[in-house]
């Protein structure tokens, strides 16, 4: 069901039945390959103001395309939702290993949109990451990445002229979120995962944004794990945000 609401109306900066009367829930097997069923508590909408969208990330939901979501897995808990304070930051020797390792990689800033370079390395990453995915690198974009309900970018990652990650991010004044992120397979031995979550916290630092959104933190899945080894950062569990770790420098 989708629904217009007018941005940053204060009756609506709270999270009860006036919106959760819109959501319903999903059942499909776990999109992380653990073997749980998986429910989402999801809802469309058509415009979502800056101070909602950061109350839904607050309260630990995802975007997804024009979709909000949670996860409400009957027989499992392992989504953590994971945030950071970047001003808080002290990077590890692992991560200023990588920072050194990239410091060839140029960065840029661009608006969301379905290039034919975008797409080819899209393409290239889903074939390799899963091989038997139903979904090709135009519906990701269509179907996951374009939003009406938020202002999303990207940000490239280039080594001289070629393009080897893209970052899909959310921002605003108050808060980043880190939506997807792809990357050219054969340049992993940069760690590009950790080096594009080093430069969203550059970016919130240059720009004074007090929260980042990593999504979720899977400890049963190995490709989710490498999020907790930024410290400190904050995990929702039982509702709230609970503090862990300090960096070790």
């Amino acid at each position: 069901m989708a629904i217009h609401e007018q941005p940053g109306r204060p009756e609506e900066m709270k999270f009860d039945s006036d919106l959760e009367q819109y959501f319903v829930d999903i059942s499909v097997g776990c999109p992380y390959g653990l073997d749980q069923l998986a429910v989402y508590h999801q809802a469309m909408f058509t415009s979502i103001g800056d101070d909602t969208m950061g109350m839904f990330f607050e309260n630990g939901y995802r975007r997804n395309g024009n979709c909000i979501y949670s996860m409400r897995c009957p027989k499992c808990k392992a989504c953590v939702p994971i945030r950071m304070r970047p001003e808080k930051f002290v990077p590890n020797r692992n991560q200023r290993r990588v920072l050194k390792k990239n410091s060839d990689v140029s960065v840029g800033v661009a608006p969301l949109r379905m290039s034919r370079e975008n797409i080819a390395l899209l393409d290239k990453y889903l074939k390799v990451r899963f091989p038997q995915g139903k979904s090709t690198a135009e519906e990701y974009y269509a179907g996951f990445f374009i939003s009406a309900i938020s202002r999303c970018f990207e940000i490239r990652y280039r080594l001289d002229d070629k393009l080897i990650g893209v970052a899909i991010v959310d921002g605003s004044e108050k808060w980043l979120n880190a939506v997807y992120f792809y990357f050219d397979q054969e340049e992993a031995k940069r760690s590009p995962g950790t080096m594009n979550i080093l430069n969203l916290i550059n970016f919130c630092t240059r720009h004074n944004i007090p929260l980042l959104y990593l999504g979720y933190y899977i400890e049963q899945v190995q490709s989710m794990r490498y999020k907790a080894a930024f410290k400190p950062h904050e995990l929702l569990v039982k509702g709230k945000w609970q503090a862990e770790g300090k960096s070790s420098v």
